[in-house]
């Protein structure tokens, strides 16, 4: 768009790029006519005065010829008006002489004469000529120079000719686009009028519509005004992004709608808390666009958003805002400030430079991981090496502990192991003591046992007796002394 100051009311308009082009075209178009018509007079001047030059040419050697043979003409009359005067003369001198002389004379003053008479009508004749020749000099003195004209104008003609021709086509051109720009124009005058007068119908309209609506409404209407739009390009511009409205209350408050969009990694690209302020036109409490700025701030680090933008309608006179989006990043980090119009459009140029940052970062993670750092290598490996001689002295330290505890439980399996014999050693006792027990060392002193013996002898004795059995060795136990048993060592 290229902005065009009228010179005579100093208004200022714009136009686009196809009315600037037309306009520069109509003006030098206009410039061209003037520079053709400059160099035709210039080529008219030019011709004429070759034409005046040519012509004083001509006529110099015309007047030259003319000159020269008038003189030779004069001469030779007045060499014959001469001699036919001294004739005369003789002829009347002769008068008085003799008759005979007289007519003599007189035959050869006729002869003389008529021979005179006979060199005027050659002179004559030969005046005759040089006037012939004169006039045929004048004639081709005409032809040299309407041939000299010709000559001289012919390149300058054609010139004209073709000059002309081109202002002609440049008139007939300038015309046609004079007429096209006038209809075009007139159109778009008349699409300007149709335009003012449909603004203003819907300018009444909002204002009727506003002053019914109520401060909460006003500002869903903004949202759903946003919400639209997305709704309207979400499918072509933006296929697998989130657009929904902020529930998530923290700390009492909450933004109006957050925006997310992941790539197909699922890595983040960029994420955006919006607000949106409107407000009635006949509102008394007006409010500016910097009162909401630190709401929107906080809402942005609660929610975990990358930016944040005010979407607002508020301060319309400003020519700050009503340029464009806004940065306000000296005031909050990551911040703008937009009117509806530029909604859309700011969304995409965040997203894009999302996609380019994390496009980036990839790229920069792909080149670290190809490009390895022999700095970072080596500290590796002396990292390695310092963790590997810590390991292999601590595996040192425990193989000594470990041998120690082996020599300990050696130790202490010795002692198992003479415990194990020393109680092999009792075992046996035991058992050749086991082995010794016998009836009579079980009832030494003890009447009752012995008692309960001798009665389990003589039943028996007595079974065996019925059944024919010898059971003298159980009575010869029962009926032997009493010996004392040996102490148990």
């Amino acid at each position: 768009m290229a902005e065009i100051r009228c010179p005579h009311c100093g208004e200022a308009f714009t136009v686009d790029e196809t009315e600037y082009a037309q306009i520069v075209k109509q003006v030098r178009d206009a410039e061209f006519e003037r520079d053709i018509a400059e160099r035709v007079e210039l080529v008219r001047q030019g011709q004429a005065s070759a034409v005046e030059a040519a012509v004083a040419q001509a006529n110099v050697r015309a007047q030259q010829q003319l000159s020269n043979a008038q003189a030779s003409l004069q001469g030779q009359l007045a060499e014959k008006d001469a001699l036919i005067a001294k004739l005369r003369s003789e002829v009347e001198q002769g008068k008085s002489a003799v008759d005979v002389a007289r007519l003599s004379a007189q035959r050869e003053a006729d002869a003389k004469l008529a021979a005179r008479d006979r060199d005027l009508a050659q002179s004559r004749q030969r005046i005759a000529e040089l006037e012939a020749q004169a006039k045929a000099a004048q004639q081709a003195f005409a032809s040299e120079k309407a041939l000299a004209v010709r000559e001289a104008t012919s390149e300058q003609g054609e010139k004209i000719v073709a000059l002309e021709g081109q202002v002609t086509a440049a008139q007939l051109e300038r015309d046609q686009v004079e007429a096209q720009l006038r209809q075009e124009m007139t159109e778009k005058l008349g699409y300007k009028d149709q335009a003012i007068r449909d603004k203003e119908d819907e300018i009444d309209r909002l204002r009727n519509q506003r002053s019914r609506l109520s401060v909460k409404l006003i500002g869903e209407t903004l949202e759903q005004h946003c919400e639209m739009e997305f709704n309207r390009v979400r499918m072509m511009a933006f296929p697998k992004a989130e657009f929904h409205k902020d529930n998530d209350v923290v700390d009492g408050t909450k933004g109006d709608y957050v925006f997310r969009e992941l790539d197909d990694s699922g890595v983040e690209v960029v994420s955006i808390m919006f607000d949106m302020k409107n407000e009635d036109d006949n509102s008394t409490n007006r409010k500016r666009n910097e009162d909401h700025l630190k709401k929107l701030d906080k809402d942005r680090r609660d929610k975990g958003c990358e930016y944040a933008v005010l979407v607002s309608t508020l301060e319309p006179e400003s020519e700050l805002y009503n340029t464009g989006i806004v940065d306000v990043s000296y005031l909050y980090p990551k911040m703008y400030v937009i009117r509806p119009q530029f909604f859309l459009p700011l969304i995409s140029l965040l997203r894009n430079a999302g996609r380019n940052a994390v496009e980036a970062r990839r790229e920069l993670e792909e080149i670290r991981q190809q490009n390895i750092d022999i700095t970072g290598f080596e500290d590796a490996l002396e990292d390695f090496k310092a963790k590997f001689g810590k390991n292999y002295e601590t595996a040192s330290k425990k193989f000594g502990t470990a041998i120690e505890e082996i020599d300990k439980t050696i130790d202490h399996l010795n002692k198992v192991k003479e415990n194990l014999l020393s109680s092999e050693r009792q075992l046996r006792i035991a058992n050749d003591k086991a082995e010794g027990l016998t009836i009579r060392k079980l009832t030494w002193k003890n009447p009752t046992m012995k008692a309960k013996f001798a009665e389990a002898a003589a039943e028996r004795e007595a079974r065996g007796l019925e059944a024919g059995e010898d059971v003298t060795g159980v009575d010869a136990v029962a009926a032997d002394d009493p010996v004392e048993p040996d102490e148990v060592e």
